[in-house]
């Protein structure tokens, strides 16, 4: 598939953003980028023949697939090109990276920039995963969003868990598995990465939802230099900026922007400033090192969920706890890494180090303030060569994600630091470690078998005694087996199936206490475990694209909430549950030579991404076999796209969610059915300038975005979050 440009609290990024340029572009490192133009459009390359090669040969055709090659061709001779440089080894192309990830037998997904970044206000995740079949991620404020695969996270109402989120192969989630959408910067990203459930195996990911991967560009990538400018509805204003090039050995990339928005709802007002960047070093054409460095200055005002009538007959209100006290999500992130890329004939080895300092300032019912370190490694080896006359391809590696938090929590005085409620040190060690052998006994059809263990520890150290010693220690060792078949029906085309087993460890936030309920440790929270059955298809022809998957999960140890104490939901274990659906996606030229003919004529494009979702407990003793709350059984996304070759385009598209899904575990309260419309207008040639005006849901429709859920709801319980109202985005972008 702009109040000011630098809001305030922003400055201190800029000094570092003006610090990162400095080291990466130094005045004599880097001559002007000289990239290829857009990737080729991808098509799923079949296995080589059974013959042994000659090791030369391999070589130089493993370093053929580096150069990229022109893609899309514009449409006026006139525009400006880069020439082509050598790739990078530890910076993927897409192209390279979609031949990587369709080696999975199961559900994945490889989108690129292109595909959303210059025809949408791309401001959250939202906006590149819409078209991904079996995600489902609707915004709740600022850049948050409820974010599920497969049915992952349905019970975490805040912040995220069950999906594993990484930037260049470095966490975004900390050791413990929480996760936040404002570090993630929609406009820094070449490609992002999206692995289904137990497909996740090559980031030791051990959640239901799997991985998503967000790849920033190297200086060796086309068009390196840029600006857009965007602006819109409800005060949204974002400046964005990027540079890079390579000389020599050396190259360098690096982007940066602020953005700021009064939002659609009261007290959801919110600014940040993202800079990220990467300077690279070939020592030879099969040896690079790459540095990471990525910071945030994120504020973020929280409006609250509240009742079902108030979000659909006044969607703009804030709930009033949440004014009262000044609530909000404040982020600060510093992020620095290295990858290490060495390539031999048929062997590639990859490895490298994070690290990771974060700080949350979050004032909610208490006033959160906590300090992350986190810091880790990994190891992998690609090794694929012929072996007997058959084509063999062995990925092995390990991961290691450790971490530290220096947990406080006061009372929240309307906004400022009262007493001091609560302090612990959490501290978080995961150890995966994982093998995944491809062997080709057809030379079309390959046989796949891998497994995962993972060790890991979570250990409170409780400073604060008053209220009792909530000290503790767990420990998990835990095997996922997979196995499974991938079938090269032919160059463009794929049939898999696969049998995984996935594991999640749970966070320190999973536990239950207070008045009336049950109290249960964190310590007696068991892992998350789960089988997954998986069968599909995916292909890409010129005028056709598509992917078919349908998967039935049986989990055991669901973490799920089962009681509710102040309208927040309490995790724990469930007893069993099943996850099972459909993920269908299409994009077809259904009509082609309407004005314009020839060997680029022009289209109408159809784009349609279609989840069928059926998550409930399983004869369970107090549920019994009632739906899971918090997803849509049935959601689709499509857009129909008039295509011109000189690139402009035109066309409505629309979101739908037929029927109203539970917000409660009794099945007592939902929400309703609901579908918007929206309009896109736009010229994006492929070459240096593009351009775009979006409206969002023209018919105003009041609806209900997203929902918390708890146990047992009644009509009062606030639970809901507003869909935006209409807006009108607009945005130019210029690159060279």
């Amino acid at each position: 598939m702009f109040n000011h440009l630098a809001p305030g609290g922003g400055s201190a990024l800029w000094g570092v953003l003006a610090t990162t340029v400095a080291i990466l572009l130094p005045s004599s490192a880097f001559a002007q980028s000289s990239s290829g133009t857009t990737l080729p459009t991808v098509t799923v390359t079949a296995p080589k023949s059974s013959k042994p090669q000659p090791k030369r040969a391999t070589r130089n055709a493993a370093r053929s697939n580096q150069a990229p090659r022109h893609a899309r061709v514009p449409s006026q001779a006139a525009v400006a090109v880069p020439a082509a440089v050598p790739g990078s080894l530890t910076v993927a192309t897409a192209q390279q990276a979609l031949r990587e990830i369709q080696q999975t037998p199961g559900g994945v997904a490889l989108v690129t920039a292109d595909a959303y970044r210059n025809s949408t206000v791309s401001s959250t995740i939202k906006d590149i995963l819409d078209y991904v079949p079996g995600v489902f991620a609707q915004p709740k404020w600022g850049d948050d969003t409820r974010l599920s695969i497969r049915g992952s996270s349905l019970s975490r109402n805040f912040h995220l868990r069950g999906v594993q989120l990484y930037m260049d192969g470095i966490p975004i989630n900390t050791a413990d598995g929480y996760g936040d959408f404002q570090e993630i910067d929609p406009t820094a990203y070449k490609y992002v990465e999206v692995f289904k459930g137990g497909n996740a195996l090559r980031f030791g990911a051990n959640s239901l939802g799997g991985a998503i991967n967000f790849v920033t560009p190297s200086g060796r990538d086309p068009f390196v230099n840029g600006v857009s400018v965007d602006a819109g509805a409800f005060g949204f204003r974002r400046l964005q900026a990027n540079t890079g090039g390579s000389n020599g050995p050396w190259d360098g990339f690096v982007t940066a922007s602020t953005q700021s928005s009064d939002g659609f709802r009261d007290h959801s007002y919110g600014h940040s400033t993202r800079v990220s960047g990467n300077v690279g070093y070939q020592f030879s054409p099969d040896f690079e090192t790459r540095f990471y460095l990525n910071a945030n200055d994120v504020r973020q005002r929280i409006p609250g969920t509240v009742s079902k009538d108030s979000a659909l007959t006044s969607p703009q209100t804030a709930a009033a706890g949440n004014i009262a006290l000044d609530q909000q999500r404040n982020i600060d992130t510093v992020r620095i890494g290295n990858k290490t890329t060495m390539r031999f004939d048929n062997t590639t080895v990859e490895f490298g180090a994070f690290g990771v300092d974060r700080h949350l300032m979050h004032p909610i019912f208490q006033w959160l303030d906590y300090r992350y370190q986190d810091y880790g490694g990994f190891a992998r080896v690609t090794d694929d060569r012929v072996i007997g006359g058959f084509r063999n391809r062995l990925v092995a590696g390990v991961n290691l994600l450790n971490g530290r938090i220096d947990n406080q929590q006061f009372e929240n005085l309307a906004g400022q630091k009262g007493a001091l409620k609560s302090s612990s040190i959490d501290s978080s060690r995961n150890t995966s470690v994982y093998v995944e052998d491809s062997f080709y006994f057809l030379p079309n059809v390959a046989a796949v078998a891998g497994t995962q263990f993972l060790y890991a520890t979570r250990n409170r150290q409780d400073r604060f005694l008053s209220d009792g010693d909530q000290s503790g220690r767990t420990e998990f060792n835990l095997w996922s087996p997979k196995g499974g078949l991938l079938w090269q029906i032919d160059p463009t085309w794929q049939a898999y199936a696969n049998v995984s087993r996935s594991a999640e460890v749970p966070s320190f936030g999973e536990s239950a206490m207070g008045v009336g309920i049950p109290t249960i440790p964190f310590t007696s929270i068991r892992p998350q475990t789960a089988t997954t059955y998986e069968i599909g298809t995916r292909g890409k022809r010129p005028d056709f694209t598509w992917e078919l998957t349908a998967y039935r999960a049986q989990i055991r140890n669901e973490l799920l909430c089962f009681y509710s104490v102040f309208g927040n939901c309490n995790v724990t274990n469930a007893d069993r549950t099943m996850h099972q659906g459909i993920e269908a996606g299409a994009g077809a030229a259904i009509v082609r030579n309407l004005f314009v003919r020839g060997d680029r004529p022009d289209r109408l494009w159809l784009n349609v991404a279609y989840t069928f979702n059926d998550f409930r407990f399983d004869n369970d003793s107090v549920f019994g076999n009632n739906l899971l709350p918090g997803a849509p059984r049935h959601f689709v996304r499509a857009e129909l796209l008039y295509k011109h070759p000189n690139g402009f385009y035109i066309g409505p598209n629309l979101e739908w969610v037929p029927q109203g899904y539970y917000a409660d575990s009794a099945n007592t309260l939902s929400t309703d059915a609901y579908a918007i419309y929206g309009l896109k207008a736009g010229f994006d040639d492929g070459g240096r300038y593009s351009g775009y005006i979006e409206a969002r849901n023209i018919g105003n429709k009041a609806y209900i975005a997203s929902s918390s859920i708890i146990d047992r709801a009644n009509a009062a319980s606030p639970l809901f979050e507003p869909g935006t109202g209409r807006a009108v985005y607009a945005g130019f972008k210029v690159r060279w």
